[in-house]
């Protein structure tokens, strides 16, 4: 039976990364036709009504939440507009497989902050592997060199974002709905582009913009959807490293949609930040069993 859970857990994850990576493949086909801000609020208005529904299909919205959690959901919220905007601009001026394997880090990044800010053991092997996980980061970015950018620091500032995201969302009471703080970060994130949309001039929607976006904001929603089933599905030690196909999925649509393929540096690095985050997580799995 737990195998049979775990199995449907995994597939449910490689879903969930699938549908990401492919809202990111829709956003970057929008090659910056539309102004950041613009974009951002069409797809979060359309995301928001998507959110609503789904959650009042599965029946986890209410907003009975005590104070420090709602801080914490505020913190989180505030650091999901900074990821937003790192990301998205970063995804639009770089390939796609580099952006997505430099989030790779972020279960790295996740240790470290937990150890520094909430005192979460951190063992000399765990350290070791985040190290030499950072390493392989400066391998995919490479600063100094000639394929370094100001995009890259923007994926970079995205993953710092993406930190603080997650490390909130850690302390959350565990009967606050993971859907009411998805529905409150996405109204978030469309409220500060409204803010900054007011400063842009907007642009046309062309069809194919349109059919774009909406593509977009539909994937974006599977993915939410089936990484919210996930965590009632199997062990998640378990299922957690199959976060990586996103990292697969990236290569193919790069390659296929866009016609890049990373630089043998590029992937030596995205080898060493999987494995070294793959490591990390099954020496949190032993700890746990501890």
């Amino acid at each position: 039976m737990a195998k049979s859970a775990n199995s449907v857990g995994a597939l449910l994850m490689m879903a969930s990364m699938a549908c990401f990576t492919l809202n990111d493949t829709l956003i970057k086909l929008t090659d910056g036709a539309v102004p950041l801000a613009q974009l951002l609020v069409i797809r979060g208005m359309l995301s928001s009504v998507l959110i609503l529904i789904l959650a009042r299909w599965l029946g986890a919205l209410h907003f009975r939440i005590g104070r420090a959690d709602w801080g914490l959901i505020a913190l989180r919220s505030v650091a999901e507009i900074g990821a937003a905007y790192f990301f998205i601009t970063a995804l639009l001026n770089m390939p796609l497989a580099n952006v997505t394997a430099v989030l790779q880090v972020l279960p790295l990044t996740v240790a470290v902050g937990a150890a520094l800010f909430f005192r979460e053991p951190l063992g000399w092997r765990r350290m070791s592997a985040i190290l030499l996980g950072f390493l392989g980061m400066l391998l995919i970015v490479r600063p100094g060199a000639e394929g370094f950018s100001l995009w890259s620091v923007y994926a970079l500032a995205a993953v710092g974002c993406v930190t603080v995201r997650d490390l909130a969302t850690r302390r959350l009471g565990p009967d606050v709905p993971s859907m009411t703080v998805t529905l409150v970060a996405s109204l978030a994130v469309t409220a500060a582009a409204g803010l900054g949309a007011t400063a842009t001039e907007w642009v046309p929607v062309t069809p194919r913009l349109a059919a774009l976006i909406g593509g977009a904001s539909v994937f974006i929603i599977g993915g939410y959807f089936f990484s919210v089933r996930v965590m009632r599905v199997g062990e998640i030690s378990f299922i957690a490293p199959f976060r990586y196909t996103g990292l697969v999925w990236a290569l193919v649509l790069g390659f296929v949609v866009f016609g890049d393929w990373p630089s043998p540096l590029t992937l030596v690095g995205a080898g060493i930040v999987v494995a070294t985050g793959l490591f990390t997580l099954y020496r949190e799995r032993r700890v746990s069993q501890r």
